[in-house]
């Protein structure tokens, strides 16, 4: 791989196919390498991640043209953070794990069992577009520091980030065939997801996620998903209300609202509601933009449909030009509204007020989204409780989006939202296969023997005598079990 940081590689007459033989070819070999000398590479990589941190964040920012300090903090930041997760962690994580003897039934006496971690072979990355260094570059490394090859389709305008961070690879020692780039292009997805990869991992909308799934059926590839959210934010009658303003304003800014868990539905306690709209409205009143045109098709009709049924705009919306003014807030919205279970990226919030936290609760589960929320309240513990209760990935106290970077979380959604994790010791997990590898000592193999007339009523004592109700009960059977094993071992003699 020749390409210079932050310049993607030229397309040359090699195919996805050939792409895919040489990571394969690759990684048997990678997989051998002790995770020690796997991790040592993942430490060289976060000094170089560090070393060109500007640069990084350049390439990840470029495709929306954000400022490159919003790509420091949001991408290039928990990327090394996650590298040094890896360093500190993996060994402990992917450590094979001994079952003791203290929960084996004792009809195994003498059996050991130990689980192991085994990389899955070659994975397929699908990215997105909107965080192009972050996302797919810690699921890679996980990948690789688990013994993987990996092929990596990048999001739209994500092909510079993604030679960047493979020319830091490539120099901190990994092989450059461990880490394929492919074209951003959709046929280059189609072409890798035909090959007989180990797994995918998807990030992406819920539609072109359905299709990726349905393509890996037939041939039980696993897959993980993360297919995009419709995030609910809960202000109980407590919350402090400029506070809140603050972390609805952030969490619509923060990447230009494209962001898979930024605020999308806010239910707000009735006692608070009106100082809440109108320090909203304070709020966003200089945060005006104009929408794309891509946005204004997507989000006039869902926008239409939410006034035509009640709704009404309290900051933005639609002119009498058919233009959309964001950030966007509509007022009395209701569960039945498609804008209240669709995905979008665009700075649009549907305020709902509710009487109370059950209500809030029942209205946010009519959407079929489910990856993160978020709860504003004083009262810790009612928030907590709250929390258990409320359908999502990820759930979000007293914050906005932010705590979601920390490396140790894993980061995956419900229903149409998707399923399994990346990121974190789970995220970890998912790259690896479980093997389990069992030792039996001694010659005693009772179950090799033929079976004999009374088997039953032995095999029906023991069960009682190990899991009945009633101490007299169990004494009773475990007499019987011994005699019927006593007798049992006599017919055995010669």
């Amino acid at each position: 791989m020749n390409a210079r940081l932050g310049e993607p590689l030229e397309e040359t007459s090699e195919t996805v196919a050939l792409n895919f033989a040489r990571a394969r070819h690759a990684q048997i070999a990678w997989a051998a390498t002790p995770l020690s000398k796997r991790l040592q590479l993942v430490r060289r990589a976060r000094a170089l991640i560090a070393d060109r941190a500007a640069d990084l964040a350049a390439t990840a920012s470029a495709p929306s043209a954000r400022p490159v300090r919003e790509a420091l903090a949001s991408q290039v930041l928990p990327l090394a953070d996650a590298c040094l997760f890896l360093e500190q962690n993996a060994g402990r994580i992917l450590a094979p794990k001994r079952l003791g003897k203290c929960d084996r039934p004792i009809w195994l006496a003498g059996l050991e069992s130990e689980i192991r971690r085994e990389p899955c072979g070659v994975v397929l990355i699908i990215a997105p577009a909107n965080y192009p260094l972050l996302l797919p570059g810690v699921q890679a490394l996980q990948g690789l520091a688990a013994g993987n090859g990996v092929l990596l389709k990048p999001g739209r305008g994500g092909s510079r980030a993604a030679a960047a961070l493979a020319c830091i690879l490539i120099e901190a020692g990994f092989d450059p065939h461990l880490l394929a780039l492919l074209p951003e292009s959709e046929e280059a997805a189609r072409e890798a997801l035909g090959l007989p990869v180990d797994k995918v991992i998807f990030t992406g909308s819920f539609d072109v996620g359905v299709e990726v799934l349905a393509s890996l059926a037939r041939r039980a590839i696993p897959c993980v998903t993360e297919l995009s959210g419709c995030d609910a934010v809960f202000i109980r009658e407590d919350a402090d209300v400029a506070f809140c303003v603050e972390a609805l304003r952030f969490g619509l800014r923060l990447n230009d609202s494209a962001t898979c868990i930024a605020p999308r539905r806010v239910f707000v306690a009735r006692r608070i509601a009106e100082r809440f709209e109108a320090a909203l409205c304070d709020g966003l009143a200089d945060a005006s933009s104009v929408a794309s045109v891509p946005t204004v098709v997507k989000l006039a009709p869902l926008l239409r449909d939410a006034v035509e049924n009640g709704a009404t705009f309290l900051v933005g919306g639609l002119d009498h030009r058919g233009g959309l003014r964001l950030p966007c807030v509509l007022n009395d919205a209701r569960p039945h509204m498609q804008i209240m279970h669709a995905e979008f990226f665009a700075p649009v919030l549907c305020v709902t007020i509710v009487d109370s936290d059950e209500e809030a609760l029942d209205l946010a589960l009519d959407c079929p989204y489910a990856l993160g929320a978020t709860i504003f309240s004083a009262d810790l513990a009612a928030a907590q409780k709250m929390a258990e209760r409320v359908r999502a990935g990820c759930v979000v106290i007293n914050d906005m989006i932010v705590p979601t970077a920390d490396p140790r979380i894993p980061f995956g959604g419900r229903g149409r939202s998707g399923f399994g994790v990346t990121r974190g010791a789970e995220g970890l997990l998912e790259m690896t296969n479980v093997k389990v590898v069992q030792i039996r000592r001694g010659r005693a193999r009772p179950h090799f023997q033929p079976a004999h007339p009374g088997d039953e009523t032995l095999f029906t004592n023991w069960i009682v005598a190990a899991h009945a109700h009633g101490l007299g009960r169990r004494l009773a059977a475990a007499l019987q079990v011994a005699r019927a094993l006593l007798a049992r071992s006599l017919h055995l003699s010669p």
